[in-house]
């Protein structure tokens, strides 16, 4: 299974989420670097569900185990590998769904895939669950990147219609990033915070789902790194945040919208700041042909509603190649975009930190 991203730090996925534990091989971390374990706590808490009926009811401690490359607190430059144990698996509410494709899912793809050998309970590989290792190698990233005066915080955008503020694309900086990154809910607004719970409460209790857009953004990342083509920052941090279940949808900068503008509206002049070039506008998202211009490093994800609703759908049984109605059983997030928050965050870690390693004077 290709759950491998190999770039300036590898990463491998691993687990199932009714397995006996899912985890992360990470690589080429650079050697000597001091990890705080407690930072990691606070940072993969965010991605735990909340007793607030905003996500699902799965009570999962999500305490990763060290198994190697961390001596002393600090990285030995070897692979660094986690597991985190599962251990509130409820794998009899997936009985009926082994062989009937729930809608939005992966049940049949991935049947078809690994002609019938994947483990489905609870989505098995392709489930949510497998964000947690990817939080915990963010996390990891995050202290690295931190050392280097690079910060990295995103926040709900928009849960269905109700919207955010927006980064200030040319100014935001590190203290406003980690003040959004502190907050139970990742808003700027406390007004948005307020309407967003309502209309995901209200689909809770509808038997519904409701999807939504993160905005990211990194500050202090250096100008000239990347690589054109292929290998661009765009294709790194997409690569990485299409690892993330639920995302249909990304853009950078001005994204969409800059196909309605002329290029004099959408063109971002240069000029001098503080001994620094710099530019007027950010429209780009901090990236040129690949290369990181200096300005923020932006972009916004899209994820769909939860697939997972426990309304009767039509369907079919694809061993019996029969049409049937399915009533999904089980725990589920009435909205993933809270908790993905964090995850995004640990895309853009992982991209930016191997970006840097690429880098022939790094």
């Amino acid at each position: 299974m290709s759950s491998c991203f190999n770039s300036g730090v590898k990463i491998s996925i691993f687990g199932e989420s009714h397995g006996k534990g899912i985890g992360v091989v990470i690589d080429n971390l650079p050697a000597g670097e001091e990890i705080s374990l407690d930072k990691i706590g606070e940072f993969m808490a965010r991605r735990a569900p909340k007793k607030d009926g905003t996500s699902t009811t799965r009570n999962e401690k999500d305490i990763p185990e060290i198994l190697s490359g961390l001596y002393e607190n600090k990285t030995t430059g070897t692979p660094l590998a986690a597991v985190i144990y599962n251990s509130d698996q409820h794998s009899g509410d997936y009985g009926n769904i082994s062989h009937t494709a729930r809608p939005a899912h992966a049940d049949y793809t991935g049947f078809l895939r690994y002609n019938g050998a994947n483990d489905p309970r609870g989505g098995g590989h392709f489930s949510g669950r497998l964000t947690a290792p990817l939080c915990f190698a963010g996390a990891v990233c995050s202290q690295i990147l931190e050392k280097q005066g690079i910060t990295v915080g995103a926040h709900i955008k928009s849960i269905k219609n109700i919207k955010d503020e927006s980064f200030d694309p040319v100014n935001v900086t590190a203290e406003q990033l980690n003040y959004v990154k502190s907050r139970s809910f990742p808003v700027i607004s406390d007004d948005a915070e307020e309407k967003m719970r309502e209309i995901i409460n209200s689909a809770r209790m509808n038997l519904d789902s409701v999807g939504g857009i993160v905005e990211c953004a990194a500050v202090g990342f250096p100008a000239g790194t990347g690589s054109p083509i292929f290998d661009g920052l765009e294709n790194i941090i997409s690569h990485l945040v299409f690892g993330i279940p639920a995302v249909k949808g990304i853009e950078f900068g001005n994204g969409f919208e800059c196909s309605d503008l002329f290029g004099s509206e959408n063109n971002d002049e240069f000029l001098i700041k503080d001994g620094k070039i710099v530019s007027r506008t950010n429209n780009h998202g901090g990236i040129l042909g690949g290369i990181s211009s200096g300005m923020p490093i932006i972009f916004r994800v899209a994820f769909k509603p939860t697939p997972s609703i426990s309304r009767p759908q039509k369907t079919v049984d694809f061993k019996s190649m029969t049409e049937t109605e399915l009533v999904i059983k089980g725990r589920h997030d009435p909205c993933v975009v809270p908790r993905a928050v964090p995850c995004v965050e640990s895309a853009m870690n992982i991209a930016l930190l191997s970006a840097l390693l690429e880098k022939p004077q790094i």
